[in-house]
């Protein structure tokens, strides 16, 4: 059996904040096999962005283990952290990191300048295509909006061809007028990679392969989407992220979901059915 490219091993991140000691991560196990789609879902506060910090080598942890491609993350000096970094990750947070002085075009091809990576300009052209921002590439990264500054940070984020790919799904796919189109390049262009994203809204994650539930620093559910629904029906509402988390979740989507609702909502979790929401948007519960 292949050895899963991505593992956490008993993995723990304790902060001190004055004599209260907060553990973000407490005891994280699980494994990823090699081109899996995961997605982590969680209340905020639940620990999954720092999971995912860990995971990209962007945080070290207190205790535990985590390995990458057959690296131990905690074993690597600065710089070797920093190569592992540019080599084996591509990152989509919300903070872009695009250069200001630098056109779009300039931006997409730094990181592999600075790595003297060799550079496909017919697949740059073809990425910009996709992800219709072929027209902005000698704009500044002010004269984008925030939807097309994410699509910049997508297209450098696969033009790595890092095996690993980590990302926040609420800042890859915010712009709502090519929402469902840059989803859609997204899954194309990452076909043959391990995608490890924190998603936001469950209708974004429906064809993952494996859904980890955070509460708390730890992992309490893990399975396919339909498993969880499965689990979420037998448990009469108590399953998966728990009632409360489910509903959390909904509100998120929309700031008057469980004021109007909440009810219909959790009738539909008892009963098993999916409850449509938002033209689809929560439709997953």
């Amino acid at each position: 059996m292949a050895e899963p490219i991505v593992k956490t091993t008993a993995l723990e991140k304790y902060y001190k904040t004055g004599t209260q000691l907060v553990k973000a991560l407490d005891g994280v196990d699980f494994e990823v096999k090699e081109r899996e789609f995961v997605a982590i879902i969680g209340k905020s506060g639940s620990g999954k962005t720092t999971l995912l910090h860990m995971l990209g080598g962007l945080d070290t942890p207190t205790s535990g283990s985590v390995t990458v491609g057959g690296a131990a993350l905690e074993t690597l000096d600065n710089d070797r952290l920093a190569v592992f970094r540019r080599r084996k990750v591509g990152f989509i947070f919300q903070q872009y990191n695009l250069i200001p002085d630098l056109n779009v075009y300039d931006n997409i091809l730094f990181p592999l300048e600075l790595d003297g990576a060799r550079i496909n300009r017919k697949f740059i052209d073809y990425l910009l295509e996709t992800l219709h921002i072929s027209s902005k590439k000698e704009m500044l990264p002010s004269m984008l909006s925030g939807g097309e500054q994410q699509r910049i940070a997508l297209a450098r984020a696969i033009l790595k061809d890092a095996p690993v790919v980590v990302l926040d799904e609420a800042t890859a796919f915010a712009d709502p007028e090519n929402e469902h189109q840059i989803q859609k390049a997204f899954e194309a262009l990452t076909r043959n990679k391990t995608v490890l994203m924190i998603a936001h809204r469950l209708s974004t994650v429906k064809n993952a392969h494996v859904i980890l539930v955070v509460r708390d620093g730890k992992i309490i559910e893990r399975g396919t989407h339909d498993q969880l629904i499965q689990q979420q029906g037998d448990a009469g509402g108590g399953g998966v992220a728990g009632v409360g988390d489910v509903a959390g979740t909904l509100g998120r989507v929309h700031p008057q979901l469980l004021h109007r609702k909440v009810d219909d909502t959790l009738v539909g979790l008892v009963e098993h059915k999916a409850v449509h929401v938002l033209q689809g948007e929560a439709r997953l519960f």
